[in-house]
């Protein structure tokens, strides 16, 4: 089951008496513990049939003897156990786990752990409950999650707008959700995201970003790409050196693997994972470069990862080193 599952049948009012939410990806635990908290009590069933504990200070009697009060005014009540990864004795929660109300809906977040599948413990919330463990997103999974979310907005996104979004915000699928709503209101009766939305609402140049960079460098225009390396150095906070070569390292990584794939464009670009839009960038950064010259710039990039953060690097700052790997990729 899913989160989304989940929340599905919360809005038909199926429930389940025990909701724990486990793993790495908080975006999905908070989305399941803020529907739980917001929609499913009404305002005045919440008012006494919501409780909410925080796991660093909660006491597990507490929360036991909160689990097996009845609902009043009301068929159901909601407890939330927040943050339940800081209690140090979740797992006397137990005796409840083996025999809870049908009356009461825990929801537990237990955010960046897993509970031991091998313990009683565990296997109990599996039995009586829904046990959902999620994971982190991989970066390449980004760019076909946003498209989805956009596109369950009503909304569209140019392909160059999407690489700005996702390259600037990175694995953080809280604000992408947020930066997207908030475009979609300022969009008026449009409903195309542009590049143009990208730099006006969330404050990305369209010009100067690694986006960009990344183009420069594959069509070896020298000029460009020290252009944009300037306004790197004059917005320090807003393209650290510690973005810019993890995305300057996927993308060459990309390139790297143009050379073992036969075929046109739209298979290269299957076979890479790279929109197809961008794919030529892509090829053409591996004809300018050749297999060797990828190889260099990759063990380049490794050398100046080490060198931003300290390692041998002298007293040079972060735009001069960009500028002298820039140099050395395109001699």
């Amino acid at each position: 089951m899913s989160v989304e599952k989940i929340i599905s049948d919360w809005k038909k009012k199926q429930f389940r008496p025990i909701y724990w939410l486990e793993g790495e990806e908080e975006y999905y635990i908070d989305k399941a513990v803020e529907y739980a908290e917001h929609h499913i009590l009404t305002e005045a069933e919440a008012s006494f049939n919501l409780t909410i504990f925080y796991g660093k200070d909660a006491n597990w009697a507490d929360i036991l003897n909160a689990c097996r009060r009845y609902p009043m005014f009301a068929e159901r009540q909601v407890v939330l156990l927040k943050e339940a990864q800081q209690m140090k004795d979740v797992e006397k929660l137990e005796p409840y786990i083996e025999n809870p109300l049908s009356s009461t809906i825990l929801v537990v977040s237990y955010k960046d752990k897993k509970l031991d599948a091998r313990k009683k413990f565990s296997k109990l919330v599996k039995e009586n409950g829904v046990l959902i463990t999620t994971k982190k997103f991989y970066d390449r999974d980004l760019p076909n999650w946003t498209q989805d979310l956009v596109k369950s907005k009503g909304l569209t996104i140019s392909p160059k707008g999407l690489a700005l979004l996702v390259d600037h915000i990175g694995n953080d699928l809280s604000r992408i959700e947020n930066e997207i709503t908030k475009m979609s209101v300022n969009l008026g009766k449009r409903t195309t995201i542009t590049e143009d939305d990208i730099e006006q609402y969330i404050g990305v140049s369209k010009e100067f970003n690694v986006f960009e960079l990344q183009s420069a460098l594959a069509q070896k225009d020298f000029a460009r790409a020290i252009r944009i390396i300037q306004y790197f150095e004059s917005n320090p906070k807003a393209n650290p050196i510690q973005l810019v070569l993890p995305s300057l390292y996927g993308f060459f990584s990309k390139v790297y693997m143009v050379f073992g794939v036969h075929g046109d464009e739209r298979t290269v670009a299957t076979q890479i994972g790279v929109n197809p839009f961008f794919v030529k960038d892509y090829i053409q950064a591996s004809r300018l470069y050749g297999f060797s010259g990828v190889e260099k710039i990759l063990l380049l990039l490794h050398q100046y990862n080490l060198k931003s953060v300290g390692v041998g690097s002298g007293s040079a700052d972060d735009g001069s080193l960009l500028k002298e790997m820039i140099i050395k990729m395109m001699a």
